[in-house]
């Protein structure tokens, strides 16, 4: 037991050695990025003019195709994740691993109106003020995240990029249950498993304190296959994909839910345009088919749901951000995050109880990011809005009808892996009654990358 408890504190002080051994040589990515560490490989600029050289110049050029692997299939945007802070090379540079996370706590006040939920979503405001839901505190850690990456490049496949991450949002609130959120593997323009829908753009939102974000944004996940290919020489991007339904309607006596049929299909064509292709506008369509059982006529029946979007990341000059997205359709709930879950894809006909109607709605958002320092120090704002439309009148006066969301923050970065910041959040629901509930939310976050 003493030997292999000596063995393990052994093993971690080798570790740390070379961790700051890489550091010390320069393995930085960029400023704003996350040091990438190179395990068990060395760096020299020596010419290899002996074996031994040899085989160090050979481990230097594996760790720079892997750190320039890492680099190229960085996505960044909402919610996106850093660069590893270890990554395992072989020598052949013919399969990387990465694997990292980061630790977030945020601590959360809301006054004169709580929000019913821990992250702060309109549509989850209490229409009636009571003595329970006027003030609330919390202190949540369960966005904090693992993850795993690995960069195989393969003769006849080309390179090829499996992703894991995981966070702690599963179960119920404050259980810090694990939950998966990415699963999948990318080859040849195609991505197949579980990750972000792609009806989102994920460089269309600032980053938020609020875990949620704008709730006219739409971060979703979705089982899928998709392909998307660069061409022009990448001014332009086309993404098209098959993704597992999520249909969230209001049902009466007449119809029932049963087992889907059919796949959402999402498609966007995106323009970019910049040194570096850093600013873009893109234009995206979803299309569905919600399938449920009649039980009047003892059939199954469908309804069509549609949605469009345009939304974009335009950066007027090297301090100054616009990030924006806007969306119209009918029955696409799960693509508005304030309405994902709330029964309004489809609701029965007010004027004809033998009917059931996909509901009209929208949503934009718009905000502006200021950098004083470069990836150090920022200041960015923002307003959103969703609505849902009447159709032959409104089912019931609680429903939802139009919530906005309003933020301000300030991130400060001191170091590359350490990440503290500031928010205020105001926010409304209106329902079809007209009736209208604030609430009001002031967030700190720490979050330390490894």
């Amino acid at each position: 037991m003493k030997k292999s408890r000596l063995l393990i504190v052994v093993m971690y002080l080798v570790l740390c050695a070379y961790g700051a051994s890489a550091q010390r040589r320069g393995w930085r990515i960029e400023r704003h990025r996350p040091t990438v560490y190179m395990i068990a490989v060395e760096q020299t600029d020596s010419v290899a003019r002996c074996p031994m050289q040899q085989a160090v110049a050979r481990k230097n050029m594996a760790a720079a195709g892997a750190r320039q692997d890492f680099e190229q299939t960085l996505r960044t945007g909402f919610q996106q994740a850093h660069n590893p802070q270890f990554v395992f090379a072989t020598k052949d540079n013919k399969f990387a691993l990465g694997i990292g996370g980061y630790i977030n706590l945020r601590a959360s006040y809301d006054l004169k109106g709580a929000v019913d939920n821990i992250d702060f979503i309109p549509y989850d405001i209490p229409m009636q003020e009571t003595y329970a839901n006027r003030q609330r505190l919390m202190m949540d850690a369960t966005t904090s995240r693992l993850f795993t990456k690995a960069v195989i490049n393969s003769r006849s496949l080309g390179r090829v990029v499996a992703y894991v991450d995981m966070d702690f949002r599963g179960g119920e609130e404050f259980s810090y249950t694990p939950r998966l959120r990415s699963a999948y593997v990318s080859l040849l323009g195609f991505t197949a498993g579980r990750d972000i829908t792609t009806f989102c753009d994920l460089q269309a939102a600032p980053l938020t304190v609020d875990f949620q974000g704008p709730n006219a944004y739409n971060l979703r996940f979705a089982t899928m296959l998709r392909y998307e290919v660069d061409f022009l020489q990448d001014y332009f991007t086309f993404g098209v994909a098959a993704e597992m339904p999520t249909v969230s309607g209001t049902y009466d006596e007449n119809f029932r839910p049963i087992s889907q049929r059919v796949p959402d299909v999402p498609v966007y064509l995106q323009v970019a345009w910049g040194e570096n292709r850093q600013s873009h506008f893109r234009a995206s369509g979803v299309f569905r088919n919600m399938y449920m059982h009649n039980a009047a006529t003892g059939k199954n029946t469908s309804l069509f749901g549609w949605g469009v979007q345009a939304s974009g990341r335009l950066e007027t000059c090297p301090f100054f951000t616009i990030f924006f997205n806007g969306v119209y359709g009918e029955g696409i709930a799960p693509y508005i995050q304030d309405l994902a879950g709330s029964g309004l894809d489809f609701t029965p006909n007010p004027e004809n109880a033998m009917r059931i109607q996909t509901m009209p709605m929208w949503a934009w958002q718009a905000a502006g990011q200021l950098s004083f320092v470069p990836s150090k120090f920022w200041i960015s704002g923002g307003y959103s809005t969703a609505r849902v439309e009447k159709h032959n009148g409104y089912y019931a006066e609680t429903e939802y009808k139009r919530g906005n969301y309003m933020f301000g923050n300030i991130f400060y970065q001191p170091t590359p892996n350490c990440r503290i910041a500031a928010e205020y959040l105001h926010g409304s629901r209106r329902d079809m009654n007209s009736l209208k509930s604030e609430a009001n939310r002031v967030s700190l976050m720490i979050q330390y990358n490894f």
